[in-house]
């Protein structure tokens, strides 16, 4: 896939997590930690969905360019505490370029958990997901990470 592509895509899927309306908790950037390392953006949709995407770089086998852009839902009542401490589960897309020869798209199925202080506008976060990469060759592969968000309301 072309870099400009790719570029347009992550200014859409930014501008639709930006401008959503009924947005619980703003829009939030901050990082991930693991495979991918980088930039974590999130912007809820309702009170329960969201967009997340992942600007990073990714160290498995050779170095390379990590995107991805997940529609996930929460589940707020899993745990029973004062505390916001959501459960939540998604499916979304992946982008990895080491180089033209080895690029390679896929679906991503994320599962998480966050936790959303109270008063001040930060969250944190840990989540795996399990990959099926499509092109250039189907195969299986996983993303783990923990990262931290500041949202901008």
């Amino acid at each position: 896939m072309k870099k400009e592509y790719l570029i347009l895509l992550l200014i859409l899927l930014i501008s639709i997590a930006a401008n959503a309306s009924g947005q619980d908790r703003g829009f939030g950037a901050g990082i991930i930690i693991g495979e991918p390392t980088g930039v974590s953006l999130k912007g809820w949709l309702t009170q329960k969905t969201a967009i997340d995407v992942g600007l990073a770089w990714s160290f498995v086998e050779k170095t390379s360019f990590h995107v991805h852009a997940d529609y996930l839902i929460h589940s707020f009542d899993v745990f029973e505490t004062e505390e916001e401490i959501p459960l939540y589960y998604g499916i979304g897309g992946r982008i990895k370029t080491a180089d033209n020869k080895n690029a390679r798209f896929g679906l991503r199925m994320v599962g998480g958990i966050g936790y959303l202080f109270k008063d001040v506008p930060f969250d944190l976060f840990i989540e795996i997901a399990p990959i099926l990469d499509l092109a250039p060759k189907t195969e299986l592969s996983m993303n783990a990470g923990f990262g931290a968000r500041f949202f901008f309301h």
